[in-house]
């Protein structure tokens, strides 16, 4: 065998086979860990007051609720402090408790995290990916694991993290030590992975206002992203859907942290004009977008916006204007 088959596919975590799969709890309930402690308390077995804090896990029979043999809970921190340095030790410490627990698990099953929340979709995904190829090189999974699977709702997501999958691991499988470990793969890869998480911080980070809504996720994903990782910075922006709490407080500190700001003014979303406005009073640079400059609201009138047609004009203007920015 020459490693762990590892893969990216579109599903449903509650129907995908798999012998365990590993959830995080970031010490309140959201989406998958949510829906799995609610169909716990519908069969009359309530798992809320056993949900670990962070750093402890949670492992129990899935009790059928899942198309898994097991569960695993690994308490990491808060969501608005689960950044990707976090992500990465995630990522190693099921997989280390997993071998404690149960070295009998041939295949576990992952869902991806950071990109629903607003995180980088690529560095959050090799950051995980990176924290389960520690485990695997320091030997610290399971005996008899041959394969992670990581289950995505969303059928764009699951295409382009396996792209970065096959651009990572060509042959689909992740080496182990006794097939050569970090050796056994080409330099570039290697030190992706050597630096996901842990030099994430360093790297130039831009925030995105944008509206949330169907139309505008290709514009994101290959407009606007693409063009964003192709300069070399990490592309984030905000799903208010995703919080709870004080939404704002975390979209303010993300705007004062971020090195600059792409908004998109098409549709005239109110939410995105009040994240310019304070982008505005913090004298962060910012890249105005705009399909029809007839929709553009109060003094964004008098401000230069990059115009776009399609997809590929924005991609292509927008690198063209990242490439002539300096900070």
């Amino acid at each position: 065998m020459t490693g762990i088959k590892i893969s990216v596919i579109h599903g449903d975590a509650f129907e995908t086979n798999a012998d365990a799969l590993v959830v995080k709890y970031a010490q309140s309930n959201y989406g998958l860990d949510k829906e799995i402690v609610k169909r716990f308390t519908n069969i009359g077995n309530s798992i809320i007051d056993k949900l670990p804090k962070l750093g402890d896990f949670y492992y129990t029979d899935s009790n059928r609720i899942t198309h898994t043999r097991t569960i695993i809970f690994v308490g990491v921190p808060e969501l608005r402090e689960f950044g990707y340095r976090e992500i990465r030790i995630f990522g190693r410490k099921a997989l280390m408790s997993l071998a404690i627990l149960d070295p009998s698990i041939k295949t576990i099953l992952m869902t991806i995290h950071g990109a629903g929340y607003g995180l980088d979709e690529i560095e959050a995904f090799e950051s995980q990916i990176a924290g389960v190829m520690d485990s695997i090189t320091n030997e610290e999974i399971p005996d008899n694991l041959s394969e992670i699977i990581f289950i995505e709702r969303s059928q764009g997501r699951a295409m382009r993290l396996q792209s970065t999958i096959e651009g990572l691991f060509p042959s689909g499988n992740i080496p182990t030590r006794k097939s050569g470990g970090f050796k056994n793969i080409e330099n570039h890869s290697a030190e992706t992975l050597r630096a996901a998480g842990y030099g994430s911080d360093s790297k130039k980070r831009i925030f995105v206002a944008m509206p949330f809504a169907s139309e505008f996720e290709d514009c994101f994903h290959y407009g606007i992203q693409g063009a964003v990782n192709a300069s070399g910075y990490l592309c984030e922006r905000a799903d208010l859907q995703s919080f709870t709490g004080d939404v704002m407080e975390w979209v303010k500190n993300r705007i004062a942290t971020a090195d600059f700001v792409i908004a998109d003014l098409t549709t005239a979303n109110p939410n995105v004009y009040l994240e310019i406005g304070y982008a505005w009073g913090l004298n962060k640079k910012t890249v105005l977008l705009i399909k029809d400059t007839k929709e553009l609201k109060f003094d964004t009138r008098g401000q230069r916006c990059l115009t776009y047609t399609t997809i590929k004009d924005l991609e292509t203007k927008l690198k063209n204007e990242l490439a002539n920015l300096s900070f």
